[in-house]
């Protein structure tokens, strides 16, 4: 059931005078401020993103080269810089993007039109470093996962309008994975909070394949896996998956409450290997097979292929073109595409950067057969890897389903978030 706008903010502040631990802000000083629900930032007045110009006129125009299937259309949703991972509000005609930099934006659509009318930075007295991955709570409390620390807003979508708001700090900074383990490589969170009421984390291990003093280390720890805890407080955490090497993209079957995920390639060992994965969770505990195995390739870097395989390997659901760079994915929960898209798998490929002739740039669409498992893969949108100068016009990261029915798509590379709808004309 959700909470009303009274009962959100009266647990925002609640949770601020019952002493709940309050997230670190720069400038010094800001964090009491905000723990006796004060004033931490004076100017009142927000930046907004231009969302008409130039830029935006060569966006539409680049967009011109997409292809789609028959009866779909896709068009410009917002100007957002660096947007990767989405999560549309439950309760307002908005949305929150995260970034692999310093900033979460908040997205609104005032007249709910084909297009946002707003884009702002969200909560601006506070310090992100890389809030990539962004998703709500069953009873609308925005959670941002940043590279070692995990933020709670409990009225995000209701007060989002003022650089500062209320917010539970589930774990606090350098508590995600140990500061030692740290790296630029792999740092780009996401999250979803399942059935079950718990937030669920993926940890992309730091290195291209982990050395093998790290691998007990990583497995108690939930590194090249995932991760299970209270959203609120970040009690009762658990590896909940192992043997992934990095997913940047993963969503709850409605259906069956089965948890989905993408992995990203191991790096170095060809155009064509190793192969990229859409994978199923059934239950805690499972393996996935890195770094001794991806897709049907054995992983040669300091020795891992010279090992008996573990027998506990849980196989890929599907396999996907090598270095395509599998991001996010949602499962279609609207009504207004065809039949054959509804409950599916649609998912982003951000496009290789380590491959002789590039591939991806595209959205894929995974149907699945009456068990719940993976039935076929198709490309649903493709043009953004320009054929010819084999240069890219837009990078995809992310899905996510709109109210509407529509479907929004992420851009980090073009900074921008597209609309596709169905007309079926």
């Amino acid at each position: 059931m959700k909470m009303t706008k009274k009962k959100l903010a009266a647990a925002a502040l609640g949770m601020a005078v019952a002493g709940l631990s309050m997230a670190q802000v720069a400038p010094a000083g800001n964090l009491d401020k905000l723990k006796q629900m004060k004033v931490a930032t004076t100017d009142l007045n927000i930046p907004v993103v231009p969302q008409s110009g130039p830029n935006a006129d060569a966006i539409r125009e680049n967009l011109k080269r997409v292809k789609l299937p028959p009866g779909f259309k896709i068009a410009l949703y917002a100007i957002v810089p660096d947007a990767r991972h989405m999560a549309v509000a439950p309760s307002t005609n908005m949305l929150f993007v995260g970034t692999r930099k310093t900033t979460v934006w908040a997205v609104t659509n005032r007249n709910s039109g084909e297009m946002a009318t707003e884009v702002k930075s969200f909560a601006p007295s506070l310090k992100f470093t890389n809030p990539n991955g962004v998703c709500w709570t069953k009873d609308g409390f925005l959670i941002v996962t940043e590279h070692n620390r995990v933020l709670n807003f409990p009225a995000a979508e209701f007060f989002y309008e003022g650089p500062d708001v209320a917010v539970i700090e589930v774990v606090g900074q350098g508590k995600l994975i140990p500061v030692e383990e740290e790296s630029y490589n792999h740092g780009a969170r996401v999250c979803r909070v399942g059935p079950d009421g718990m937030l669920y984390v993926s940890l992309g291990q730091p290195h291209n394949v982990q050395p093998r003093d790290k691998i007990k280390l990583y497995n108690d720890l939930g590194i090249g896996g995932m991760v299970r805890m209270n959203a609120f407080d970040g009690s009762k955490r658990e590896v909940y998956a192992t043997g992934i090497r990095n997913s940047v993209g993963h969503d709850f079957n409605p259906k069956d409450g089965t948890l989905w995920f993408t992995d990203n390639q191991t790096d170095g060992m060809g155009d064509e290997i190793p192969a990229g994965e859409i994978n199923r969770i059934t239950k805690a505990g499972q393996f996935f097979g890195y770094p001794w195995k991806q897709g049907q390739t054995r992983i040669t870097e300091f020795g891992y292929d010279k090992d008996p395989l573990p027998a506990n390997i849980t196989d890929p659901e599907v396999l996907t073109e090598a270095h395509a760079a599998d991001l996010g994915m949602a499962f279609y929960t609207g009504k207004k595409f065809p039949a054959k898209y509804q409950g599916g798998i649609f998912s982003a490929q951000h496009g290789s950067w380590n491959r002789t002739n590039p591939i991806g740039a595209r959205i894929m669409f995974t149907s699945l057969k009456a068990d719940g498992k993976a039935d076929k893969t198709e490309v649903f949108a493709d043009g953004w890897l320009d054929p010819e100068t084999r240069q890219y016009r837009g990078r995809p990261v992310d899905v996510a389903n709109l109210p509407d029915g529509s479907m929004l798509v992420s851009d980090d590379f073009v900074g921008a978030i597209y609309r596709i709808s169905y007309t079926g004309q």
